[in-house]
Parts: C-alpha cells; structure tokens; sequence
C-alpha cells in the first residue's frame, strides 16, 4: 500500500512538473507573440517616421531658399526704403516673418521626428533582442518538456522494473522453498514410504526362508522386486524434474523431444517438435536456458491458455538461436500488466542474461506465440 501512494505521488510530481512548464512555455509563446506584433507595428511606423523626416527635410530645404530670397528682398527694401510704397515694405516684412516661423517650426518637427526615430530603431533593437531570448528559450524549455515526457518515463519505468525484479527475487526464494517442500513430500510419500515397505518385506523374505518356505520367499522376493523398481522410477522421476540428465548426455534437442513427448502424454495435449540447422551441443548455459524456456513456455500453455495444440521450434543459425513457441490457447492482452506474472518474468530474465530478446503476441481467443532469438556463434 505504502509502495502504491510512493508511486502516485511520484507521478503526482512529474505531471506537475511537466504542467508547470507546459505552462511556461505558452506564456512565453505569448510574450513572443506579443512582442513579434510591437516589432511589426514598430517597423511600419518607424517607415512612416523616416518618410516624414525626408519630406521635413525637404520641406525644410525648399523653405530655406525661400527664406533666403525674401531676406535677400528684405535687405534691398530696407536698403532702397524711398523707392517702394508703405504696403510693399510691410509684404515683404510679413511675408519674411511668416516663412521664417514656418520655416522654425518645420526644424521643430524634424528634431522630433528624428529623436522619434531614433526612440523607435533603439526599441526595436530591444524587442528583437527579446525575441530572439524568448525563442532561445522556449526551445529549451521544449527540451526540457521532451526530457520530462520520455526520460523522467523511463525513469519509472525503470523504478517498476526494480520493483518487478526485487519481487521476482523474492518470488524466487518462495519458489525454492515451495520445491523443496514439494521435493520433501514426493520423496517421502514416495520412494521413503516404497523403501519402508522394501523393509518390511524383506523380512517377510527372511522369516520365509527361516521357516522353510521357499515358494512364499520367493513370492516376496518378486514382490520386492516391483517395489524397487517403482522406487527407482519414482527417483528418477524426481531427478528429472530437477533436471533431465538427458541434457548433459544427449544435449538439448533430445531432451527437448523426450520431454514435449512425457507432458504431451501427461496431459492428453498434442505438442509438436521440429529444429532445423545443425544438430549439434550447445554450450552448457544456452542447453539449460532454452530448455528451461521450452518448460515454461509449455507449462503456460497448458495450465493457464488451456490450449489443445502447441508448436516448439527451435532453429539453431550459425550467428543466434531461435525458438518459437505458439499455442490455440485463449491467448491475453498484452498490453493489460498482469499481477504476479513471475513465469514470463523470469523467461525475460534467462533470455536478458544471454543477451537476447523475448518478444510475445497475444490476443484473446486466438492463441499466444513467444518468439526468442539469441546471438549465439557455432
């Protein structure tokens, strides 16, 4: 229970995390937006400004001559004040102080279009440098969103993956305590119980032959003789389950055969068996994998898929082995985690620890096939 809420609230944390800067990067999407659109305004209405500076400056520049001439006009009326009339002297004063106020006022203008135009060139400066720090920004805050999403998933998934380990582990040591009880109780009620009873016969045997009746001993003797020899097959029985010894003597390929054909019988199930490439001994790690992989794969099919039909075949290459295992069971979603599913776990485990893949397809109804391939030089 304590494991669950450690794991909500980790993930609690990480889509908060995640939130929070998907969040931050739309508001710097906006403040980008935003200062995109200034920069536009800015650039069209610094174009308006500088139009407006050159026709001041033209304007300016034509007013000035103007100025100039009626100056020049002004200085000749005052200097010949006896040859003109009181209103042309008055014109060409008035005239003069209208275009030189017009002519003060255009400067004005200019010297504030030209610091408005200045203001705006040293703005837009800024805003392009604030864009510029959004973008930079935001694409690094799409890094960190990217690392959020797929690394800080890999994360967990590889905290489940201690987890499934450190259980499988445990489940490991339950394992062997549960066989070894179940190898305590089959030799006791088997070969122990089969051995006491030898005993006892025997010394039917020896009051027999004591009392001087052969034919009774000799009744025993046969009697003991199959009750030796259901010991023998009981221990062996044992043994093999343990582990075949037909694996070490004759390699895989046979113990594979032997062992598909005793559980085919067992469990009244058609199992078919087929290899192809070179027959021949494997190393002793790769024999014990696959032939614990074939033992799993099976017993799965039979006890959990249920299934009438199931297809072993194994392939051995020149660079990898391969192995498939398909059965007509009623198959699983993959995709759905089951609880407890220690029997594929520890399959992944043998097939990770010789530098393998495991890859299984499963749907309801239709069966489960489990493909295994092994980088393997002959």
């Amino acid at each position: 229970m304590a494991q669950k809420i450690s794991d909500t609230a980790l993930d609690y944390v990480i889509n908060e995390m995640i939130e929070v800067v998907e969040n931050s990067k739309d508001e710097i999407f906006n403040i980008s937006e935003e200062a995109r659109k200034e920069h536009e305004h800015l650039v069209k209405e610094l174009k308006e400004t500088k139009e407006k500076v050159i026709r001041h400056i033209d304007d300016g520049d034509q007013l000035e001559q103007k100025v100039r001439y009626s100056r020049q006009r002004l200085a000749e009326v005052s200097k010949y004040f006896d040859r003109y009339s009181e209103n042309e002297i008055r014109e060409v004063y008035e005239n003069t102080h209208a275009m030189q106020t017009k002519l003060a006022m255009i400067q004005q203008e200019e010297k504030a279009l030209r610091e408005k135009r200045d203001d705006l060139e040293r703005r837009l400066i800024s805003l392009s440098h604030t864009i510029e720090r959004a973008e930079a920004l935001a694409s690094k805050i799409a890094v960190i969103l990217t690392y959020l999403h797929d690394d800080f998933k890999q994360v967990n998934k590889m905290i489940e993956s201690a987890k499934e380990k450190q259980e499988f582990g445990l489940k490991i040591i339950e394992a062997q305590e549960e066989e070894r009880r179940r190898i305590s109780r089959e030799i006791h009620d088997g070969p122990a119980q089969m051995l006491a009873n030898i005993l006892l016969r025997s010394e039917l045997v020896d009051r027999s032959f004591r009392a001087n009746n052969v034919e009774q001993a000799l009744v025993e003797i046969k009697d003991v003789r199959k009750m030796v020899r259901s010991s023998l097959y009981e221990v062996r029985r044992i043994i093999y389950d343990l582990r075949p010894m037909a694996l070490d003597d004759l390699g895989l390929i046979p113990t594979i055969k032997k062992y598909v054909a005793n559980i085919a019988d067992y469990n009244n199930t058609e199992i078919e068996f087929s290899s192809t490439g070179e027959e021949k001994r494997l190393n002793q790690k790769y024999e014990v994998a696959f032939f614990r992989l074939v033992q799993e794969s099976v017993q799965n099919a039979i006890k959990h898929a249920e299934a009438s039909l199931i297809q072993v075949k194994l392939e051995i290459c020149k660079n990898n082995l391969t192995m498939l295992i398909k059965d007509n069971g009623k198959g699983f979603d993959t995709k759905q985690k089951k609880d407890k599913s220690f029997g594929l776990i520890g399959m992944r485990e043998r097939v990770e620890m010789l530098e393998g893949k495991m890859k299984i397809n499963s749907k309801i109804d239709k069966g489960t096939s489990i493909l295994i391939q092994v980088p393997y030089n002959l």
